[in-house]
């Protein structure tokens, strides 16, 4: 598995990011964000991150623009399980994730929707990028289909 990955700027880290947890907190969804609860793998306490919520063709997605971040690292660790919150509403799933000669189609509606926000962290690859180009980055953006916890 390639460790690639793209650490947030200061701007990112101690400010985007804080906003659209808190507004996510109060249960205000930006643009299909959440905040993501996964046990921490090392600590075992629980670790919370801004995620976008991906929705398409009928499933929901998790798509790791950064690359191996230490949430994708800590869903590995703990089989799949974590927890999607939204204001006082949770919903636990455990996450599968997928090959990455099933992501292009993923990808694409990704960047079709966030690519403002995250576009920096593909390398120049967007929604209107070839499906060659986007299977080439594939192997640097973890992606995990969810399933509602039993």
């Amino acid at each position: 598995m390639d460790a690639h990955y793209k650490k947030p700027g200061w701007l990112t880290k101690h400010v985007f990011n804080g906003i659209v947890s808190g507004l996510t907190r109060m249960g205000l969804s930006v643009k299909g964000s959440r905040v993501l609860e996964v046990k921490g793998r090392k600590s075992g306490q629980p670790r919370r991150n801004p995620v976008n919520l991906l929705a398409f063709q009928g499933e929901q997605y998790l798509v790791a623009p950064r690359g191996e971040a230490e949430w994708v690292r800590n869903v590995r660790a703990d089989s799949g399980r974590l927890a999607l919150l939204l204001g006082s509403h949770r919903d636990e799933f455990t996450a599968t994730e997928i090959s990455d000669d099933q992501k292009t189609s993923i990808l694409r509606e990704y960047l079709r929707r966030w690519k403002a926000e995250v576009g920096v962290f593909f390398d120049g690859v967007g929604p209107d990028s070839s499906d060659q180009e986007l299977a080439a980055i594939a192997p640097r953006h973890p992606v995990f289909v969810l399933h509602a916890a039993a």
